[in-house]
This record gives C-alpha cells, structure tokens and sequence, in this order.
C-alpha cells in the first residue's frame, strides 16, 4: 500500500473522494481482519491506510467548504 498524494486526491471529486474513502476503509478492515487471523505480517500497511483515509477525508473537507 502507497501514501496518497494529495496532489492526486484535489484533482478528484467528491463523490470520487467518497467512493475512494469507502475502499479504503473495507481495505483497512480487512486488513485488521487479516491481522487477528495471522494471515498478514505487514502491520505497518494499517498505518498507511489510516493516513491515506484521513488525507482523503481533509481533502473532502477542504472542497466542500470551497477553499480548494
């Protein structure tokens, strides 16, 4: 899993932002899911998805108060 750029996230909408956020959050709790499981070794992938959902969700913010 890669950092989003925020560069990438201001070039969408919101309703694009949104969908992305909902991917990211099934993918994040599947990710935890896989981790009580013992199938995933990589816990620093939950760090990453956490702070790409909170990129997404400042990006959102920013378009629907019209400062971006």
């Amino acid at each position: 899993m890669k950092d989003v750029k925020t560069t990438e996230l201001r070039d969408k909408t919101v309703p694009e932002l949104e969908e992305l956020v909902n991917q990211e959050r099934a993918a994040l709790y599947k990710a935890r899911r896989d981790l009580v499981f013992r199938q995933m070794t990589d816990t620093a992938s939950l760090k990453v998805r956490r702070h790409n959902i909170a990129r997404i969700l400042t990006v959102i913010t920013e378009k629907k108060r019209g400062n971006a």
